[in-house]
């Protein structure tokens, strides 16, 4: 992208308000430590020695954080989490002067979604990752708590520029993006035709028929039926009537319009060991603050792609990028 008009969208993201609607998650990352072996007397087993424990708040979380590095003004999450101890370590997670955590719902019946990654250094003393312990709920939430969420979505869209929607759970309704949350979504979306809404869904794209939409590969050939992944692509934005960001890994990301033309941005080449993890929330998070600053779909997916080259960088943690990390990419050859 040409410096100077990096440097107008970048300028603008300061002045965003953005709003955020999904599955809030722990991650707890457990950093054994090195050299030292410890067996239970009453086991036999080997007790892991954690000489430093790590929060961090993933899933949306990971979209507010790289919104926070990316200089956002605001945020204002809507989700629910539980009323526990990890919960009340998410939510010190958030603690931020750029983020109003007023309609986050604590509800008392749900446990917090935790990722709890043990971490071990290998012999080149890179930090890896073991086997993670998942804490979640695995059923719908409550009536009650769906029609908060909906409430608290309707006060939201009055105090932002755009929404980003992230449907994180794999079953069908058992997270915060229920099917009675995407109709209010769906709503406002034809209620607010000038109003952002961008989702990005693991395994339910095929629900989402407004607002922009957001896919990996992967993902879109899930859902397709013997269709190729353009021919996919453009079915989406059809149904949408809006453009269709899909991250394509080494291949970058593929714009698709209503009228089906498509356009490649290609990817930004990294250095050394990667760690894809949150690489597309990362793009998700360039790619709307582009967008909400007047850039055009290209410019986002351009944008979109610096940042996460950026992020799978960084080992061992979900990675954040900066302006000026951006910048510098930018002019790299």
């Amino acid at each position: 992208m040409k410096p100077q008009r990096l440097e107008e969208l970048l300028a603008r993201f300061s002045q965003l308000r953005i709003g955020l609607v999904g599955d809030l998650f722990l991650d707890r990352y457990l950093e054994l430590e090195p050299g030292v072996e410890e067996f239970s007397i009453e086991t036999g087993l080997e007790a892991f020695q954690i000489s430093r424990v790590r929060n961090a708040a993933g899933a949306l979380g990971t979209i507010a954080n790289n919104l926070l590095s990316l200089g956002v003004g605001r945020l204002v999450p809507v989700t629910v989490i539980g009323d526990d101890g990890h919960g009340f370590d998410l939510m010190n997670c958030l603690q931020h002067e750029s983020i109003d955590r007023s309609l986050v719902i604590r509800d008392q019946h749900r446990l917090t979604p935790t990722y709890t990654k043990p971490m071990r250094q290998n012999e080149s003393g890179e930090w890896v990752e073991l086997n993670r312990l998942d804490v979640r709920d695995r059923c719908e939430l409550s009536e009650a708590t769906r029609r908060a969420i909906a409430e608290n979505i309707g006060r939201m869209v009055s105090d932002v520029d755009g929404v980003i929607v992230l449907d994180q759970i794999n079953e069908p309704d058992w997270g915060v993006v229920h099917g009675d949350v995407r109709g209010e979504l769906r709503r406002l979306s034809k209620q607010q035709p000038d109003l952002l809404i961008y989702s990005d869904s693991r395994n339910q794209i095929h629900e989402f028929d407004f607002g922009v939409v957001k896919a990996n590969r992967d993902e879109v050939t899930r859902a397709t039926d013997g269709r190729t992944l353009e021919e996919s692509l453009a079915e989406v934005a059809r149904k949408t009537g809006r453009v269709v960001f899909c991250t394509c890994g080494e291949d970058g990301i593929l714009v698709t319009d209503p009228e089906g033309r498509q356009e490649r941005s290609a990817t930004v080449a990294a250095t050394g060991p990667i760690d894809i993890v949150g690489a597309g929330d990362a793009a998700s998070s360039g790619i709307v603050a582009t967008l909400l600053s007047g850039g055009a779909a290209i410019d986002a997916a351009e944008v979109g792609n610096l940042t996460a080259s950026i992020t799978i960088e960084q080992l061992g943690c979900t990675g954040v990028a900066t302006p000026d990390q951006i910048r510098l990419r930018n002019r790299a050859p």
